[in-house]
């Protein structure tokens, strides 16, 4: 028989071209301005998010089903998140919050539920959740967005964050590169907790498809090897289950998110005083 290509679990996380544009240039920088499979997948998940919301946005009285589903996820971050965390205070942070959710939302979900077509060898989607480059953007932006908005509110008071109370002026200065190690670590973990979910759920699901693919073929020689169509069935069952936990994941990563976005958010909007 002859030698089979070997199943790669992470070639469907290599970024490539879909449409080769001219680059752009700024001064000596070249900006390569081509869209990748990456690329259209934010495009698309830009466009779907828009699109909902065009045909959400009714204002009836008696909201129609889409429009309940919008302000049910607004209420998510509204009433779960901002009221509970920020108080009355961070109301103007919503819109962010907000769309900071949905963008991370869409993105995994279509990840996940066109993931399926990749066991038929069809690419439909690309799991731009599982690039560190796109997570680490999303955290960067978010945490140095909150760390400047803590100087525009409250300047050089802001400072003293890294500085602990009730420790003397020794322990406080002691303390102040530990605190300030762990503040700005933060973007790091925020990045790496969301691209870790979402690349570790792609590769299991590609293993196992890749089972159910292999085995069933294997299955379907005949004779002995017709036994093999068994483990495929388990591989097809798990490859179910898992695609609903990946679902669940899905969602979890997007609130988990959005909830440390928030709660970053609240030393700055309740700085000095508890909440």
């Amino acid at each position: 028989m002859a030698n089979q290509p070997a199943i790669d679990p992470m070639e469907q996380f290599v970024v490539h071209k879909l449409v080769d544009l001219p680059p752009l240039h700024v001064g000596s920088l070249v900006i390569d301005m081509s869209i990748t499979n990456s690329v259209a997948s934010m495009i698309a998940g830009a466009l779907i998010l828009v699109a909902f919301f065009a045909l959400a946005a009714r204002r009836e009285i008696v909201p129609n089903r889409g429009q309940a589903v919008a302000e049910a996820l607004y209420n998510i971050i509204d009433r779960m998140l901002v009221r509970p965390i920020l108080g009355e205070a961070g109301r103007p942070y919503v819109p962010y919050l907000f769309t900071l959710f949905l963008v991370i939302l869409v993105l995994n979900l279509m990840s996940v539920l066109l993931a399926v077509f990749n066991v038929a060898g069809l690419n439909f989607t690309f799991a731009v959740t599982s690039q560190l480059a796109v997570t680490a953007t999303l955290a960067v932006l978010t945490f140095f967005s909150v760390f400047i908005l803590g100087f525009v509110k409250h300047g050089p008071k802001f400072l003293g964050l890294f500085f602990p109370s009730g420790m003397g002026v020794i322990g406080a200065i002691l303390m102040a590169p530990i605190e300030m190690l762990s503040y700005f670590v933060r973007p790091v973990t925020l990045a790496l907790r969301l691209f870790g979910n979402m690349l570790g759920g792609h590769v299991v699901m590609s293993l196992f498809g890749s089972f159910v693919v292999a085995l069933g073929l294997l299955g379907l020689s005949g004779g002995i090897a017709s036994l093999a169509l068994v483990p495929s069935a388990f591989s097809f069952a798990l490859i179910v289950a898992l695609t609903g936990l990946e679902l669940v994941v899905a969602v979890l990563q997007a609130f988990v998110f959005a909830a440390l976005a928030t709660v970053y958010l609240n030393e700055v909007v309740n700085f000095g005083h508890g909440h």
